[in-house]
């Protein structure tokens, strides 16, 4: 069945609200640990998940790092509005330059109370660095879903990175239903982060410690690091009936050749993604590869993948295996003296994909009917109903400060048609 007549409410299940992470556990290593493979689930803990995976495999993070993207201004009347910066609206596309810029910026944003702004610019002062700094916010047009606003800032010397860093709080998902707390800026990062630009955490890597890390590399168990900077769209329930009136969100990827090589190099050892965002990452990375060698002077652009791209021809007729088609990347890249792919990617992975890179997947307990849950039924077929009851049924903590699963993909990948 192609993905687009899937109906998403055989996706769904019961979340009480009491199931819910609200908070984050005590220490970050001791969050449970489900473990999938070939229909045994096995419980344990984070600490030890070193012992679940294969000796010598891969094991790649995403290590994006979560801005201050919640901004909360006041209007000369009380009114307080709420200013969610979703994803930057300027044209340079590399995030590194984005939040370099100093002077002014412009994003693309959701607003609480826009109804109460209606004119005029919006400031907050702030302290950088001890200097007292002006930032203004002015609307500037409504889109689809959302608004573009220019924030500019007095003296203008700051970057973007520094201003919103002191003006912003932690931009907690919508279903953690309280106000960010001082200790949610060191939670709701992951320990490796360093590239800024995610609005919300790849939640599957906040659990690794140091002591976990240690326990990887004690087991010859290797590590490599990609990007992909997450928008709210990767916690939005789908609202559609039927997959294919589901417009999925895109986001951009930041993967080195070097990395592209290390995945080459470890091809046959096992490549285990933590996080969904990894996951989409390495995947997508696989199709980029294969248009590459459909069509070797192909623009960057051109290798994007779109939403149903991997589910039609000529895609979908590819019989290329990981290591050819991330080689037709790097010859791609060497011939258009790329050091790293940079670009967007809006891959929908659904039940009858075939996951082409991976061979297990970290990741938390996902929301009922999105595109996450749809992920995780593709890895594992029906079983993501035992597996999720299971977690309900034992007082596992779902969602984004929750505990998590570790998921060795089934035999079913072997005859998908996708």
């Amino acid at each position: 069945m192609h993905p687009k007549e899937i109906s998403i409410l055989d996706y769904t299940y019961d979340l009480p609200e009491d199931k819910i992470a609200v908070y984050p556990i005590a220490e970050r290593q001791d969050a449970k640990l489900l473990i999938y493979k070939k229909g045994v689930l096995e419980e344990d803990q984070y600490k030890n998940i070193a012992n679940y995976l294969p000796e010598n495999s891969l094991l790649v993070f995403n290590d994006t790092r979560v801005i201050q993207a919640r901004l909360l201004f006041q209007k000369a009347t009380g009114t307080t509005i709420e200013i969610f910066c979703l994803e930057p609206y300027d044209t340079v596309n590399e995030y590194n330059i984005l939040m370099a810029k100093k002077e002014s910026i412009q994003w693309k944003c959701l607003i609480g109370g826009a109804s109460k702004w209606k004119e005029g610019n919006l400031i907050k002062e702030i302290s950088v660095q001890g200097e007292r700094v002006a930032l203004e916010a002015q609307l500037i047009e409504k889109v689809t879903d959302a608004y573009i606003v220019k924030f500019s800032w007095m003296p203008a010397h700051y970057s973007f990175a520094e201003i919103i860093e002191q003006a912003g709080d932690t931009p907690l998902p919508p279903y953690i239903k309280r106000k960010p707390i001082d200790s949610d800026k060191e939670r709701y990062q992951t320990i490796y982060a360093k590239q800024d630009g995610s609005v919300a955490a790849p939640t599957a890597g906040l659990h690794f410690t140091p002591s976990i890390f240690s326990s990887l590399t004690a087991k010859n168990i290797h590590t490599a690091f990609v990007t992909l900077h997450v928008g709210a769209g990767t916690f939005k329930p789908v609202k559609a009936d039927m997959l294919k009136d589901h417009p999925m969100h895109a986001e951009w990827i930041n993967v080195s050749v070097e990395t592209i090589q290390h995945l080459i190099k470890n091809s046959n050892n096992g490549i285990i993604v933590v996080g969904t965002t990894a996951l989409r990452t390495l995947e997508s990375l696989f199709w980029m590869g294969v248009k590459a060698s459909i069509n070797p002077n192909a623009q960057l652009a051109e290798l994007m993948i779109h939403q149903w791209d991997v589910y039609e021809s000529p895609l979908n007729n590819c019989a290329l295996n990981s290591l050819t088609a991330l080689e037709a990347l790097i010859d791609w890249m060497k011939k258009n003296n790329c050091d790293r792919i940079l670009s967007p990617t809006q891959i929908l992975i659904a039940p009858s994909y075939r996951y082409r890179v991976v061979k297990a997947i970290v990741t938390n307990f996902h929301q009922p009917q999105s595109t996450l849950l749809l992920l995780v039924a593709a890895a594992i077929g029906e079983d993501w109903k035992k597996l999720y009851q299971h977690a309900l049924t034992n007082d596992y903590r779902f969602l984004s400060y929750g505990d998590g699963s570790l998921l060795f993909l089934n035999d079913l990948q072997e005859t998908t048609s996708f």
